[in-house]
């Protein structure tokens, strides 16, 4: 790090937990993020702005006015265009010093598997089972820590699947195909700052997870109830008869 990422940072490296050897850890970083909507937003620009030196946008939709609700990277002159070429346009605002990859287009097979192979972490902030489905495999696949995230109405969950650790669960573990229920917020509705709330918390476990600070949620699951404003963290195993990890 040269002086002014040293001053840049300062406020982190100052943190016993994070230091220059964690800071460095966040510049080294490859992080793929799919999904710029209301989790995408905050994770892309809270990553952004703490450091995370290479980060992969990926989104095949384009800005809508019904987005600007919740969806903080993208503003009225956006509309129309695709999320991850505004979402690229506030991250190099934030900050111009990192790499940021713009992919506008619906991942699957070969091309999502090279896209996560390529990186360091995902970031699932998708809304569609079978891409989380597809996601998961490819991370399985290549031993890529997955942070995922979830909001609708008023509730919120969160989770990391490692699957560098054998005794960690997938996301198949949690849904298993078939049981799933397709939620959307354009049928279903959400409150704005949930997304926040989680897409924020989704950014911090990245951050956890590439650094190896303090408790990275493998094997848990954090429930947000923004109507009582509380978190239930519940106890999530590894199936013994799972089709993806066992």
């Amino acid at each position: 790090m040269n002086d002014e990422q040293l001053l840049q940072y300062s406020r982190q490296i100052m943190l016993p937990e994070m230091d220059i050897e964690g800071q460095q850890k966040l510049l080294d970083a490859k992080v793929l993020i799919i999904g710029l909507g209301g989790l995408g937003c905050p994770v892309a620009m809270y990553l952004a702005a703490a450091g995370v030196g290479h980060i992969t946008l990926v989104d095949y939709d384009e800005v809508d006015l019904t987005n600007l609700q919740r969806q903080i990277a993208h503003t009225f002159e956006d509309i129309g265009s695709a999320k991850v070429a505004s979402a690229e346009s506030t991250l190099k605002a934030i900050n111009p010093h990192i790499q940021v990859n713009a992919i506008a287009e619906k991942l699957g097979g070969a091309v999502l598997e090279a896209a996560v192979a390529a990186c360091d972490l995902v970031v699932d902030c998708t809304d569609n089972f079978p891409i989380r489905y597809a996601i998961n495999q490819a991370s399985v696949l290549h031993k890529k820590p997955l942070v995922s995230g979830a909001a609708i109405r008023l509730e919120g969950q969160l989770t990391v699947f490692d699957p560098r650790q054998t005794d960690s669960p997938c996301y198949q573990c949690l849904y298993p195909e078939g049981s799933e229920q397709n939620l959307s917020c354009s049928e279903n509705g959400v409150i704005a700052p949930l997304t926040g709330i989680i897409g924020t918390m989704q950014a911090l476990q990245t951050m956890k997870v590439i650094t190896g600070f303090g408790d990275r949620l493998v094997g848990s699951l954090l429930l947000f109830d923004a109507k009582a404003m509380s978190f239930q963290r519940l106890r999530l195993n590894k199936k013994s008869d799972c089709p993806v990890c066992k």
